[in-house]
């Protein structure tokens, strides 16, 4: 008996699926946003407007009996650029995150080309792993910026010296740069559940408000159930229990316990969120 052999499939000469949408394409429209260079405009403003607040108001520990890394601010460009990350990790971080991740499949969705694109044929995991890279790269870019911009503002204005430890003593300034490049790599990690979230919910929407708003939501409601004692050792699964974990890391004898569980909490709850994004959008109807 014979059987019937599958009808081959044609497609266009040349046509290779991994050469779509490739990566440095999607790079420069995401660059080119106004969103984008808003949000960079903001990140570059924040040392600034530090900088003119402590000049306007003075010593940063001169009013309080309390020892903090605030309270170092100005004394140097370093100290500076630390309290930087320190003033902006807990939210203001958090929302360049969310809006690189989040309004990306939920953009596309809204301007309804994102059928077009799948059509172009652009296959789904293709499309998510380009808005994914390019998210989490636009991403990672306000994390250095930041601390690089305070950095040279800091230095302009207090010079450039070791990273004052408000405990006491002294890291040297190539040893305080490889700090601080620790803490932003932290910092990077802790927000990839932020990532995640905002990623999954563009994936599930047609309104990029929403999906990073939503992400923004749940990182805060995590945020606060973190200051529930009540919970006791729960909180030790919050990602947001372990986000100040790297000041671990700017004392003369770091500690990496904590930045290592909150690593592992963080990227756990990221790759469950991202497994989920790719599996809902491979079943989805897309009509946008």
């Amino acid at each position: 008996m014979s059987t019937l052999a599958e009808p081959p499939v044609e497609v266009a000469d040349g046509y290779r699926a991994g050469r779509t949408l490739p990566f440095r394409v999607e790079l420069a429209r995401q660059l080119k946003r106004r969103r984008t260079m808003v949000m960079g405009g903001v990140l570059v403003a924040l040392p600034i407007i530090l900088l003119i607040a402590f000049q306007v108001g003075g010593d940063p520990g001169g009013n309080n009996n309390r020892v903090n890394l605030m309270d170092t601010a100005t004394a140097s460009g370093a100290n500076f650029a630390a309290v930087n990350l320190f003033s902006a990790a807990g939210f203001l971080l958090v929302i360049p995150v969310a809006l690189f991740c989040g309004d990306t499949v939920a953009s596309e969705a809204s301007w309804s080309s994102l059928r077009y694109l799948l059509a172009a044929p652009v296959p789904r995991a293709r499309l998510l792993w380009s808005k994914l890279a390019v998210g989490l790269t636009l991403s990672l870019a306000a994390m250095v910026l930041l601390p690089v911009v305070a950095l040279a503002v800091g230095t302009a204005a207090y010079g450039w010296g070791p990273l004052e430890l408000p405990t006491g003593g002294i890291l040297p300034t190539g040893t305080a740069a490889q700090r601080l490049l620790i803490v932003v790599a932290y910092i990077m990690v802790s927000q990839l559940v932020t990532a995640a979230l905002a990623f999954y919910l563009s994936t599930r929407t047609d309104a990029p408000l929403g999906a990073v708003g939503g992400a923004v939501f749940l990182t805060i409601i995590g945020s606060v159930l973190d200051e529930v004692t009540a919970l006791g050792d729960w909180r030790h699964f919050l990602p947001a229990h372990w986000q100040y974990a790297w000041l671990d890391a700017v004392r003369p004898q770091p500690e990496w316990s904590d930045m290592i569980q909150g690593t592992s909490i963080s990227v756990t709850y990221a790759l469950v969120l991202f497994a989920l994004a790719f599996r809902g959008f491979a079943r989805k109807d897309v009509v946008s």
